[in-house]
């Protein structure tokens, strides 16, 4: 996939921008706070319908403008596609898809794709399951649309169960209504699982070998898939652990069990990088997780996804640059730096200049 035009208007630093990027490896140049980073998460915003900074659509609109757009034209192997995001100061965002507008969110997945690795994906290996979750769920809502409606299913039926959890000691002729908040979650939860535990076999096989390659055969990572249900990935599973937790939900006046308690592990030498890992293998270990995203979500589409590298060239020793260096070959590339020395070897394709939200091809 080839991402052929992007437009922003009002968008952050911007008050428009226009980028014709190449298909090779794109450069975006320029001191801290000038509004690089707002570039790729713009593209990110297009690939999942969220930013990978905030959930605050406001805080992406310019400050004094009424409203910001993205528009991104890409070419894929089934022809031309283009999405366009409109966030207003007020009311809800507009999405359209070839200039027609969509009512739902999960119809924007799957027309433009990404992996970006940040410095904030050291938090997806140091910080606690929420982050691990969110990584798998984002990938999976690009590779499978039908995930991302699953999850949201499953996350309105887990706000109205909760809801009764709470209200059920003053009200307790709501309690019946648990049986069928449970069937929902239980519906939408075993979809999620199954395609979880796929997706982290897939990832996990592309690590290993990729983290072998980053850390010269000294380490091989694991990734394994850790439910919440351990009976199985089926309805009746969750159905059973939902039971079997209700008394302690109802104390509690939250859901315990599901989905949404998953969590996936990352092991190197049988121990988790989480808790055991060094600031390196950690590093290690973060990178090696995008890659692997990158390489299965080319398998399943058969073409690769973009990728966009924010300000991580200087976050890492001359070894790991040089390995993903090497890797950027037939892949357009979006990369973020303060010094172009950082790219030492990348074939650059084209570079811009950014300062104060404006752009300047370098």
């Amino acid at each position: 996939m080839i991402v052929t035009d992007l437009r922003l208007r009002q968008y952050r630093s911007y008050e428009a921008c226009a980028l014709a990027p190449c298909e090779g490896v794109n450069v975006l140049l320029g001191d801290n706070g000038q509004g690089k980073t707002n570039v790729l998460e713009a593209l990110y915003l297009c690939c999942t319908g969220r930013s990978h900074r905030t959930r605050q659509d406001r805080e992406l609109i310019r400050w004094g403008a009424d409203f910001a757009s993205v528009k991104v034209e890409a070419q894929r192997r089934d022809g031309s596609h283009q999405v366009e995001i409109v966030l207003p100061q007020a009311g809800r965002r507009k999405l359209k898809i070839a200039g027609q507008e969509v009512s739902k969110s999960g119809e924007l997945m799957g027309h433009v794709t990404g992996v970006l690795f940040s410095p904030e994906d050291l938090r997806t290996v140091k910080d606690g399951p929420a982050e691990r979750r969110r990584f798998v769920d984002m990938a999976l809502s690009q590779i499978k649309p039908s995930y991302y409606y699953a999850l949201q299913r499953y996350a309105r039926a887990l706000k109205q169960r909760n809801e009764v959890l709470k209200l059920a000691s003053v009200q307790p002729g709501l309690l019946p209504t648990l049986d069928s908040w449970d069937e929902q979650l239980a519906q939408a939860g075993a979809e999620l699982m199954a395609q979880r535990r796929g997706y982290v076999a897939r990832l996990s096989a592309e690590a290993g070998e990729t983290h072998r390659e980053i850390s010269d055969g000294r380490e091989r990572l694991e990734i394994r898939y850790a439910p919440s249900v351990t009976l199985g990935d089926d309805r009746q599973a969750i159905l059973d652990g939902l039971f079997a937790a209700r008394e302690n939900d109802l104390r509690r006046m939250t859901t315990s069990v599901g989905p949404h308690r998953d969590d996936v592990l990352l092991m190197i030498g049988g121990r988790d990088v989480r808790a055991y890992g060094s600031q390196g293998q950690q590093r290690t270990a973060a990178l090696a997780m995008r890659l692997s995203e990158l390489n299965v979500m080319r398998e399943v589409m058969g073409e690769w996804p973009m990728l966009m590298l924010d300000d991580v060239m200087s976050e890492l020793d001359p070894s790991r640059r040089r390995q993903l260096v090497n890797r950027l070959d037939g892949i357009q590339t979006f990369i973020t730096c303060t010094d172009v020395d950082d790219l030492a070897g990348a074939r650059i394709g084209k570079a811009w200049r950014v300062s104060g939200g404006t752009l300047a091809e370098a």
